[in-house]
């Protein structure tokens, strides 16, 4: 069994929404490297854990840090409100499947525009239409 994926919680949400777009090109290749897995046969198995610090999406980020952010207090208040959101705590464990079943359950379609207030990428729509998608699914 391979290690568990690191997230933040904001990026269970952006593993969702991810269509190819980034903030460099190391980022953007790393990202969607993660989401293959991720949406691969196999990725609703796939462990991730929860961390409140840089995680394997943030390794290539031209804003990290260390284990931290460049924009920091706009990512802790993502983190913040995603947290509560799907009821995430700092080294929590679930499966990518879980973790669609909680966006699901506890993330409206329309919800985004509060719960990811501040975000660059909200305007695209992008991670809106995957959680309605993912609404539509009904699994």
């Amino acid at each position: 069994m391979s290690p568990p994926i690191q997230f933040r919680p904001h990026h269970f949400l952006c593993a969702l929404g991810f269509q190819g777009k980034g903030y460099s090109n190391r980022f953007t290749v790393n990202m969607a490297e993660i989401v293959n897995r991720l949406r691969a046969p196999s990725g609703d198995e796939l462990e991730i854990a929860v961390t409140f610090e840089a995680d394997h999406i943030c390794a290539p980020c031209p804003h990290r840090r260390g284990s931290g952010c460049a924009k920091a207090e706009k990512i802790h208040a993502l983190d913040a409100r995603h947290a509560q959101a799907l009821g995430l705590a700092d080294g929590a464990r679930l499966s990518w499947g879980e973790a669609q079943q909680r966006i699901r359950a506890q993330v409206p379609p329309g919800a985004l525009a509060t719960l990811c207030d501040g975000c660059q990428w909200l305007g695209l729509g992008l991670c809106e239409t995957a959680l309605a998608a993912l609404h539509a699914a009904k699994r």
